[in-house]
């Protein structure tokens, strides 16, 4: 058949690998840059006039999309060992990844429709955008290990998020040049829409346009035997009762997701956050904070993809465990120091920081659980099912807690600060993660 490539081979792994180039915009445009800057201004603006329901009135405003987040993730969370069981015992696994791309792209042109006027649909199209990106991502991390000899892992994992970094990166500064350097009608308006919302709708495109290349590669998936499968919709849970019963022989795994669990919730949590954090809690100077904002983001960006290229080199020589510890304590010095962050240069500082360790901590993170994972197995979107389960029930409660503190404390300072548990249990938890000396995790390859 045409276009099957055999694992290990170059172009199948710079095709899996750009799918992060296609998908980032929405990490960072919805996510990171344009969208929250953009809510937080029609926000304020729809308290200021009172075009909120009458129940939303005592909320805090950034609290309206942090509980969206929060119950998205949720959702993700219910409905990913339902998929990944489908895509296993179906051999379609390309097909769902492509649904939840298409169906989260759409909706980020939907957000272009973002008003206050229309709240219920606005956060359904958040909402739904956010399924799409995470739900897509499930099956796309699950074809790691199809795709990628053990060896190849790290540096197939951070060439993915480089290119991510890289593609949005570039979207994002055009998106910026629409706007703020003349290439736009004069007006202000294209087909009647301004600049932030051609941006949003720019996403959808970049993001759909640009997976066709992975999809021209990707293998469709291995049919599994369904003989005794009784119920195809429910299996996706007993796989992940049956990768949990197998946890129980595998204390690198079992030690090593529970780790996971906690670091990945506050990574997470700073992620979804940081962006209102600066607009919140810095100290701006009038008609700065915008740009201030965006070069934070773009900063972040960069030094990420030489965090995600540095950490699969240490990797090499010191063992993922350890270079996971090591990233978790800098997180841990981050948050501590962003307790205490005024200033928009203490605010760039601390986005280099976090840019350096988001990009290596995501990228070994994937490429670790990876390559536990045993070789030949043919349950991998059940395992990284389990995975994603992990990381979106954590986010769940990463997202919760901040909110409460947030609306508690009428700051986000303190919730900032509350993260450090979160990071340094981590490190605790991944330094009872056994040492084997047969583990390609643990010792120079």
């Amino acid at each position: 058949m045409k276009n099957i490539l055999p694992r290990g081979h170059k172009k199948l792994l710079h095709a899996w690998a750009f799918y992060d180039w296609a998908n980032s915009v929405y990490s960072l445009v919805i996510t990171s840059a344009i969208f929250p800057i953009f809510y937080s201004a029609v926000s304020k603006t729809a308290y200021e006039e009172g075009n909120v329901p009458d129940f939303l009135k005592d909320v805090n405003n950034e609290n309206i999309i942090f509980v969206t987040t929060a119950i998205a993730f949720l959702v993700v969370s219910v409905l990913s060992p339902i998929l990944s069981g489908i895509a296993d015992y179906s051999g379609q696994k390309k097909r769902f990844m492509q649904f939840f791309c298409y169906l989260g792209a759409s909706c980020c042109i939907g957000l272009a429709f973002f008003s206050f006027d229309y709240l219920w649909f606005s956060l359904a199209m958040y909402f739904l955008a956010l399924i799409g990106f995470w739900g897509s991502l499930v099956f796309y991390n699950s074809y790691l290990p199809d795709v990628a000899l053990p060896e190849q892992q790290d540096a197939t994992s951070a060439k993915g998020f480089s290119l991510g970094y890289i593609g949005s990166v570039i979207l994002l500064v055009f998106c910026l040049a629409m706007n703020e350097f003349g290439l736009y009608p004069e007006s202000g308006y294209l087909l009647g829409l301004d600049a932030v919302q051609m941006s949003f709708i720019l996403v959808g495109v970049w993001w759909i346009g640009f997976a066709q290349y992975t999809y021209t590669y990707l293998p469709l998936g291995n049919k599994k035997d369904t003989s005794e499968v009784k119920n195809i919709f429910t299996n996706g849970f007993k796989e992940l009762h049956k990768i949990w019963d197998q946890l129980g022989d595998n204390i690198q795994m079992k030690r090593y997701l529970a780790a996971f669990f906690v670091y990945s919730m506050a990574v997470q949590t700073v992620m979804l956050v940081a962006t209102y954090f600066g607009t919140e809690e810095v100290q701006w100077e009038e008609g700065g904070a915008t740009m201030g904002l965006i070069v934070s983001i773009l900063l972040i960006q960069i030094v990420a993809i030489a965090g995600a290229f540095i950490a699969s080199k240490l990797s090499n020589y010191y063992g993922n465990i350890k270079v996971l510890i090591g990233i978790n304590m800098i997180w841990v010095a981050i948050c501590i120091y962003g307790y205490f962050v005024y200033s928009p240069m203490e605010f760039y500082l601390t986005a280099a920081a976090v840019g350096f360790v988001m990009g290596s901590i995501q990228s070994l993170s994937r490429s670790t659980y990876s390559k536990m994972i045993p070789e030949g197995n043919p349950d991998t979107a059940s395992y990284f099912s389990f995975y994603d389960v992990a990381e979106k029930i954590g986010i769940v409660i990463g997202m919760t807690i901040f909110t409460l503190v947030t609306q508690w404390s009428g700051s986000m300072r303190g919730s900032i600060l509350f993260l450090v548990v979160f990071f340094a249990i981590g490190v605790v938890l991944l330094l009872r993660v056994p040492k084997l000396k047969t583990a390609i995790l643990d010792h120079k390859v």
